[in-house]
């Protein structure tokens, strides 16, 4: 089984935070959201991962440190790493089709800045899977119709009536990944777009008018790391799964006084706490700082200082010093404010 990660988006609603890093490395309860989503995904699957291919950005924001660690990530599933570059962004069907060397056999598509928690086994001899999830307002998203054996009939995008509560959260099973290859390569040589872009709505709907059967598997939450609150709340819900699953989030390497920590959190190695209330629902990167302050949901990235601060629903970068004043923030990287 492949794993096949398009990423290569600049995060504009995610920042100040994609300014340094590519929203796909953004660190949520512990780890970056890529890696939830790789680990997440081979729960499911009932082969071993041999490949995961990522398609990046072209910009310098992509380096070699970046690389690196994605590389690290796939070798920490016991699979090998491929790595693309999309240089324009021309839609979700030419980014996958980047990756075009890697496209054969049985591949899992995942779009790099949604999580989930599932309790189904993916179903490998079916020819696709789209996995879905049940959603009060679809208007906003892609969803699916089904019949009455469960196949699915129609793919609407942001439909303006309602035809569907079954919204697709950007993750996809093909069972011959040769063939969603060459259904995508038509729709580049033919110039076939939708809202100027190549989409791969338009590839899935070819196949299934060829006769390709498509099944929905349903999640039972969908998180979203679209921007600031959405991930302050997707850490929250990863640090209760993590929290319900009794797995240490905390690191031994910590040095407290006088301080509280209120589960669930992840605290990383090296962190400093004095003389202050920490959690629920925080994450605090390594090497962070944390006194005379009140801290609850939200993510502290890696050596910053917060002092003297109440600080809540908030995202603070690395290597930023806060000071002074209650804040329900989004700071970036190197800032120092107070």
């Amino acid at each position: 089984m492949k794993i096949i990660i398009p990423m290569a988006g600049i995060g504009k609603r995610m920042r100040p935070h994609t300014l340094s890093v590519p929203k796909p490395l953004v660190v949520v309860a512990g780890k970056p959201i890529v890696q939830h989503l790789v680990e997440s995904i081979s729960t499911v699957c009932q082969e071993p991962i041999t490949e995961i291919a990522y398609i990046l950005g072209d910009s310098e924001m992509f380096g070699k440190a970046v690389q690196q660690s994605l590389v690290e990530l796939a070798q920490s599933l016991g699979a090998t790493a491929s790595l693309f570059v999309q240089k324009e962004p021309l839609g979700t069907a030419h980014a996958i089709l980047c990756a075009e060397a890697s496209l054969s056999g049985k591949v899992v598509v995942a779009f790099a800045d949604t999580l989930f928690k599932a309790d189904f086994v993916l179903d490998s001899e079916q020819d696709g899977i789209i996995w879905v999830s049940k959603i009060e307002d679809p208007r906003a998203f892609g969803v699916v119709k089904l019949n009455e054996t469960g196949n699915i009939t129609d793919f609407y995008e942001k439909p303006e009536t309602f035809v569907s509560d079954l919204a697709i959260i950007g993750i996809y099973y093909f069972k011959d990944g040769e063939n969603l290859k060459k259904e995508l390569q038509y729709l580049i040589t033919n110039d076939i777009k939708e809202k100027g872009e190549y989409q791969l709505t338009n590839a899935l709907e070819n196949m299934k008018n060829k006769g390709l059967k498509f099944t929905a598997s349903a999640v039972t939450e969908w998180l979203d790391c679209g921007n600031k609150n959405a991930t302050v709340y997707t850490n929250q819900r990863m640090l209760e799964i993590l929290h319900q699953q009794q797995k240490n989030t905390v690191s031994a390497n910590i040095h407290t006084e006088n301080a509280h920590i209120i589960a669930p959190c992840f605290i990383g190695e090296g962190v400093t706490i004095k003389n202050s209330v920490v959690g629920p629902h925080v994450s605090i990167g390594a090497g962070t700082l944390v006194e005379r302050s009140v801290i609850s949901n939200s993510i502290i990235q890696n050596h910053s200082h917060i002092a003297n601060t109440v600080l809540h629903n908030s995202m603070v970068g690395s290597h930023t010093i806060l000071a002074g004043k209650p804040l329900d923030a989004s700071i970036g990287d190197y800032n120092e404010i107070g």
